[in-house]
């Protein structure tokens, strides 16, 4: 209610972190991530010494394993075909079964993925989603042009930072071969080293935010039972999307993964690409304000 009162906060104060959410983002930002991987660094093996730490990795086993983001592997293997670079394993080759069982997930993943693109398509072009209750005046149009947007956003991110950690294992006289590439690694390797885990502060930050952003333009706004299902689906159905797991799958293989795996095919020519600094520019610049400063203590 943009009339209510919250902590007698002024109007624009409360636009700012209650409409635009910079105050989950912040929140979610700090005790969600930042301060669980200071912490993890500092003390890695307590950390995965209990048994939320063995949960969390079982969990993680068994969504790889059903194969809704196996779609991903076949990105893997047509970046390190094009590249040239031998995917590096230590299980043994795929055959008979394994093999056939490998690639169908893949196929069922493709098959999901689709899917859930289709399905948010739809719904932006149709208005049923969650961003326009947010924010009536946007066009449908201009929604489907902000989800790409901050998707490239997010996966620029994401890239970025396998890029970094792989050029900071070459010499300095490999890292950048144009004038971008040197520029990002004089800011990024600048002093004492302490920009890049600014960057991830300020990266971390930044993706968080997109990812609010993402999620409500990717949620459905549609009410089951009233005849306006998506594709006509039941309404049980309907009631599963609403829940936002196709968003979560597109945003984690087009957002995510995929980007992750072309940076580790191509870390110099994410380094060399002038739009890389840009990110680094602002991350760092996000990072000076002290907004996620608190996940130190």
């Amino acid at each position: 209610n943009p009339d209510g009162d919250v902590l007698g906060m002024p109007s624009i104060i409360k636009f700012i972190f209650l409409d635009i959410g910079l105050d989950m983002v912040i929140f979610t930002c700090i005790l969600g991530q930042l301060t669980t991987q200071v912490t993890s660094s500092h003390c890695m093996i307590d950390f995965v010494n209990n048994y939320f730490a063995l949960t969390t990795l079982y969990t993680a086993m068994f969504v790889e394993y059903s194969g809704i983001m196996h779609s991903s592997y076949l990105i893997q293997n047509i970046l390190s075909a094009a590249s040239g670079k031998p995917i590096i394993s230590n299980e043994p080759p795929r055959e008979g079964f394994t093999f056939a069982f490998f690639w169908g997930r893949v196929l069922i993943s493709i098959a999901i993925l689709s899917f859930c693109m289709a399905v948010t398509l739809v719904a932006l072009f149709n208005g049923d989603t969650i961003v326009v209750v947010k924010y009536p005046g946007i066009p449908n149009g201009v929604s489907v042009f902000l989800f790409f947007f901050f998707m490239a956003v997010v996966g620029m991110l994401e890239a970025m930072q396998i890029a970094f950690f792989t050029v900071a294992k070459l010499p300095p006289s490999e890292r950048g071969t144009s004038f971008f590439g040197q520029k990002t690694c004089e800011l990024l390797f600048k002093g004492n080293g302490q920009n890049l885990p600014g960057f991830m502060i300020g990266c971390q930050l930044t993706v968080v935010f997109c990812l609010f952003l993402v999620a409500s333009i990717t949620g459905l706004n549609i009410t089951p039972g009233e005849g306006n299902n998506i594709f006509g689906i039941r309404d049980g159905a309907q009631e599963f999307l609403n829940y936002g797991f196709h968003g979560a799958v597109i945003t984690t293989i087009l957002a995510s993964i995929s980007w992750q795996l072309a940076a580790s095919a191509y870390p110099l020519a994410f380094l060399n690409n002038p739009v890389t600094y840009i990110p680094l520019v602002v991350a760092l610049l996000l990072e000076f304000t002290g907004l996620c400063s608190g996940s130190w203590v």
